[in-house]
């Protein structure tokens, strides 16, 4: 009996190592929200990646926001002096929210930056928070009174140091590790 109950209690202790294990190939993703090329540089040490990212997202920023139809509607949800008058190409003008940040996440593979990153601009609304275009490019979708590409909220704090996401075993091990 005594034997049964020190087996199970050594392969209950070794679980976490061995799941932890199967995630040391995995990728992960970090994040970040940030307001300037100079911090992102300073929470990440990757110059490049965060120039390209600003410039991506700054000329995703025309086409992404959120379109209204008068100043007045814009800063109504993006406060004064916060929207810009825009031209669609088209000779169409509207206006919309002024870049105030760009949203960053870099694959990482064995703690190193990989080659893909998906950047976005971010706006900060007349409540201070931060939203960016939706992923999937929800075009078309109304948001506060504005058209354009539906906007999700973005729950990074500015300028801080990046998030880590993992999958794989070391995700759900993670979750259940500490506290039983």
């Amino acid at each position: 009996m005594k034997r049964s109950r020190t087996a199970a209690l050594l392969l209950m202790g070794s679980a976490p190592l061995l799941l932890t294990a199967c995630n040391s190939d995995s990728e992960a993703s970090r994040q970040g929200l940030y307001t300037s090329v100079e911090a992102c540089v300073a929470a990440t040490n990757d110059s490049a990646t965060c120039q390209q990212a600003f410039a991506k997202a700054q000329q995703e920023a025309t086409t992404e926001a959120p379109r209204f139809a008068n100043r007045a509607e814009c800063e109504a949800n993006y406060g004064a002096d916060k929207c810009a008058e825009r031209n669609d190409g088209g000779g169409h003008s509207f206006f919309g929210p002024m870049m105030t940040g760009f949203f960053l996440s870099q694959m990482l593979r064995n703690g190193t930056a990989a080659s893909g990153f998906n950047s976005a601009p971010a706006f900060r609304d007349s409540n201070g928070g931060w939203q960016r275009p939706a992923a999937d490019g929800g075009t078309g979708g109304v948001y506060r009174g504005g058209t354009g590409t539906a906007m999700m909220p973005i729950s990074a704090t500015p300028d801080r140091a990046v998030t880590v996401s993992r999958g794989g075993f070391g995700e759900s091990a993670g979750s259940r590790g500490a506290g039983g």
